[in-house]
């Protein structure tokens, strides 16, 4: 069972909210609902089988805060951090985390895991399957599905 699917099913009162994405354009619009979606909830989960689009995801969360930085997959470096200015003028950090080489907690621990987690910044996460154990409460689940049609059904769970 996947950290998604065992989420599904240990909260009861779920938020949801379901889109389709025909295009990789659709993105940015649903990057706006998914912040109202999750209010102040910032650490959020992405699963999808390879080539869904979570990392296509996570480079329209970042245009949308305007992010300077080239937007990558963090496969071989785990972790990708981007920077931006918010409407205060407060530079601002993104995680972006990429769990998929991961074996184990511990590995998990060695990149300092909790230090994302708990930062207070966004943090995306593809593949959070091996540290489900240790993710909070507070967070939300986006689920990408390539549909017949090559478009992506999204969606977004949270307590």
């Amino acid at each position: 069972m996947t950290s998604f699917e065992s989420f599904q099913k240990k909260i009861v009162d779920q938020k949801r909210l379901e889109l389709v994405a025909k295009t990789e354009a659709d993105l940015s619009g649903m990057v706006v609902k998914l912040l109202d979606f999750a209010g102040s909830r910032k650490i959020i989960a992405l699963s999808g089988d390879l080539g869904a689009g979570k990392t296509a995801f996570t480079k329209a969360f970042c245009r949308h805060f305007d992010v300077k930085d080239h937007v990558t997959s963090p496969t071989f470096s785990l972790v990708n951090e981007y920077s931006f200015v918010d409407q205060s003028g407060k530079e601002q950090t993104i995680y972006h985390l990429d769990l998929y080489r991961l074996r184990s907690v511990d590995e998990a621990y060695g990149i300092g895991i909790e230090d994302y987690l708990y930062s207070e910044s966004y943090c995306l996460i593809e593949w959070p399957d091996i540290i489900e154990e240790l993710m909070p409460d507070d967070i939300v689940y986006i689920k990408i599905s390539i549909l017949p049609d090559s478009s992506r059904k999204i969606l977004f769970l949270s307590a």
